[in-house]
């Protein structure tokens, strides 16, 4: 086909029919992601999609989350690369942010078209995965406690990851429930003051989010929920400052990509006594 610039590309909003599609073009370029994985996406964010002659060839979506906005599953066909596609899907997608902090997880190919946008490098994400070797829960403090969590919990969970990650994760959280395989937590004085949580995603299983007052918790509650799924294919995406690599690595989630998490403008921070160890997604933040 001609590499030359087409004018009757058309931008326009994702709907809910334009998921297949848009799953398939992932499919095309190796990404893991389900058509399950999709919808959750489509339902919580605002997605955007470029068609030539009705061919889906792009997609971006913005997630509101607060004060904050992420952006996330950024594709161009390859067929159509070196177009401009992906800057004028980025642009919708800045433009979708309104008066939120725009923030995302940059590949490295992606990497210089967001810092010709504005956005700064904050940090980077750590993508772990592969077939687990559950590890012996370490202890916890004498006044803490694990359990499985439920609806009950809900409220207190939005809560802590609200704190944890400087986002509002009200939306993405009350969908992720529906899904959502198995539930941990840690109380002390019937207080939850940390939980994670199991689901399926991609090739398998996916933990996140994580949120925990310290390294201790977070490591206890991962090896709670590797220990339900022993055989299962599972994949886990950490902030490289938390110091969970190579605790994962002995587990056997190996690292297989880092990504660099970028703002336009001031990034999130944590409040309170508890951080996100683990993400929800790259997606989603």
């Amino acid at each position: 086909m001609s590499t030359s610039k087409r004018p009757d590309y058309v931008y326009r909003a994702m709907t809910a029919t334009d998921v297949p599609s848009a799953h398939a073009l992932s499919v095309q370029l190796k990404w893991p992601h389900r058509l399950e994985d999709w919808a959750m996406l489509q339902r919580v964010a605002q997605g955007f999609v470029v068609e030539d002659q009705g061919r889906l060839i792009g997609t971006a979506f913005t997630c509101a989350q607060g004060d904050y906005a992420t952006i996330g599953l950024v594709i161009v066909d390859d067929e159509y690369q070196g177009q401009g596609i992906g800057r004028k899907l980025m642009e919708l997608a800045i433009e979708a942010c309104g008066s939120r902090t725009a923030i995302l997880n940059a590949t490295l190919a992606g990497a210089p078209l967001y810092a010709s946008q504005g956005f700064v490098d904050f940090g980077h994400i750590q993508q772990h995965q592969g077939l687990a070797l559950p590890p012996v829960p370490q202890g916890l403090a004498d006044d803490e406690r694990c359990r499985a969590l439920t609806e009950a919990d809900h409220a207190q969970m939005i809560r802590l990851a609200n704190a944890g990650s400087g986002l509002d994760r009200q939306a993405v959280l009350t969908d992720l429930f529906d899904v959502v395989e198995h539930a941990v937590g840690i109380e002390r004085d019937g207080q939850l003051c940390a939980f994670a949580l199991l689901r399926p995603f991609g090739r398998g299983r996916c933990i996140g989010p994580v949120i925990a007052q310290n390294p201790e918790q977070a490591r206890h509650l991962i090896a709670v929920l590797l220990a339900r799924v022993p055989d299962a294919f599972v994949r886990i995406d950490i902030p490289s400052d938390t110091g969970l690599g190579p605790w994962l690595e002995e587990a056997g989630l190996k690292q297989v990509d880092t990504v660099a998490q970028m703002a336009r403008g001031t990034p999130p921070q944590a409040t309170g006594s508890v951080r996100q160890f683990v993400l929800v997604t790259q997606a989603v933040g």
